[in-house]
């Protein structure tokens, strides 16, 4: 199996689990938080489809889907691509207020397919290049790629164990 397969493997991981995070849950629901400064499940699945969406828009030398579509709107933001989630305060993650599950699911099914897409198109050689010098050692996109997919998989297996308290 090449890289790439497996890359699209991981990959094709990440949406199956967010639904079922999310499945059936109202806007309500989609934005409590399971503690004071918890994140919602609704901000969690934002946050994983920001970061792959900056980051692989950052890969292809392209704007961000967030920027160029309507899916700020769909979630009570600004399409700022400086707005990921990172370094969010309590009062920042309780700004991200999807209006529905499937407002989440489809910003991610964009993103993912973009990346489907960008993965398709590499070769074995691709993944050594060095895509980041701010490190020690530089990040190379094989790094890259697996680094985005980690921390998805982080936050949608974050998100199902908030959905399991929300029945408590």
């Amino acid at each position: 199996m090449d890289i790439a397969t497996l890359l699209l493997d991981l990959y094709g991981r990440i949406p199956p689990l967010a639904e079922s995070a999310v499945a059936d849950l109202d806007a309500d629901a989609l934005r409590a938080r399971p503690g004071a400064d918890a994140n919602s499940i609704g901000w969690l699945v934002w946050h994983l489809a920001r970061v792959q969406d900056h980051h692989v828009a950052e890969l292809l030398g392209e704007e961000q889907l967030w920027v160029t579509g309507e899916w700020a709107a769909g979630f009570g933001l600004a399409p700022d691509p400086d707005n990921s989630g990172y370094g969010h305060t309590s009062d920042d993650v309780a700004t991200v207020r999807p209006v529905s599950a499937q407002v989440c699911l489809d910003y991610l099914d964009a993103v993912g397919a973009r990346t489907r897409t960008f993965l398709e198109g590499l070769g074995s050689d691709d993944f050594d290049r060095i895509v980041d010098r701010r490190w020690d050692p530089p990040v190379t996109l094989g790094v890259r790629l697996v680094s985005i997919a980690d921390d998805a998989l982080q936050h949608v297996g974050q998100a199902a164990y908030a959905r399991g308290l929300l029945g408590r």
